[in-house]
């Protein structure tokens, strides 16, 4: 395990001081921002209603659920059990922290950020991503930059976000497979007839 923290150690570093740029400087707080997204959101609430019609809304309404308790396992259940310091936070550390963006109060393990946004890849993947599957890479590099720009501003370290991604994906499998059982709500895979609400 202290081989493990040591490694986790100098991957932080790595991102965090040798990744240092002016171009990612700017960007990354922004990238990482959860308001940056919300025009993203709505397109989507907005394509799930339009391609979809009811059933789109119940797909939206799995979508939130799914980030629901991706979100609360994270945050209120493993955080609150580990209680990893933020590297923002952490005075033991050999080099310090790099700071980009505001450290914020909590723990550090899991990354609510790459929880949330692998389970938000995730899901869509294994719903969205039948109809298009060209986007469901997208969906998955997406949630990596931001997951990566937690390391880069600070806030956390890479074991963070990985442990993060793992959750949301694991997660998401277990809600879109729930998702997948419930024919009167759920979307049609491609090739059947949807049986319009």
């Amino acid at each position: 395990m202290t081989n493990l923290l040591a490694f986790d150690e100098q991957l932080f570093h790595w991102i965090n001081s040798d990744w240092q740029n002016a171009f990612l400087d700017a960007v990354m707080p922004w990238w990482r921002d959860k308001k940056t997204w919300i025009p993203l959101y709505i397109a989507l609430a907005g394509f799930m209603w339009y391609r979809f019609r009811v059933r789109g809304v119940y797909l939206l309404l799995a979508l939130a659920l799914t980030v629901g308790v991706a979100d609360g396992v994270s945050s209120h259940l493993i955080k609150k059990t580990v209680k990893r310091i933020r590297p923002c936070n952490d005075a033991t550390l050999q080099q310090p922290a790099r700071i980009v963006a505001s450290c914020g109060g909590g723990y550090s393990f899991t990354s609510s950020h790459a929880t949330n946004h692998f389970a938000i890849a995730t899901f869509l993947s294994l719903t969205l991503g039948l109809f298009y599957r060209k986007i469901r890479l997208l969906f998955y590099l997406w949630a990596a930059s931001i997951a990566i720009g937690q390391v880069y501003i600070g806030v956390h370290y890479p074991l963070d976000i990985m442990g993060g991604a793992l959750l949301g994906t694991l997660i998401a499998l277990a809600m879109a497979r729930w998702y997948w059982r419930l024919p009167s709500i759920r979307i049609e895979r491609p090739g059947v007839e949807t049986v319009r609400a």
